[in-house]
């Protein structure tokens, strides 16, 4: 699967990691993403559901066939139903 594919997919149901945020408390919340706004993902960490804002971490995601990308939450921001549709720009 390309970088671009992924950036475009859909992350509800992934399991996500917080891998880095100027926002120490972020790191290392890790769990199934539940929601996702244009500026946040909502991940459930051991039952709570964390609101994690994208533009402040990068995230780790693992897809369906077991591969681990990382993603800086900058390049993800926007509406998940206008990413999909989009062609997102090189920032990698």
């Amino acid at each position: 699967m390309s970088a671009s594919a992924v950036v475009q997919g859909e992350f509800i149901g992934l399991k996500a990691k917080v891998v880095e945020s100027s926002n120490p408390s972020y790191v290392g919340i890790t769990g199934q993403v539940i929601d996702e706004t244009r500026n946040t993902i909502v991940i459930r960490h051991r039952g709570e559901d964390k609101a994690i804002v994208k533009e402040a971490a990068v995230f780790q995601f693992t897809l369906p066939d077991g591969a681990v990308i990382e993603i800086q939450g900058a390049v993800i921001v926007g509406r998940p139903e206008d990413r999909v549709k989009r062609k997102p720009k090189r920032r990698w």
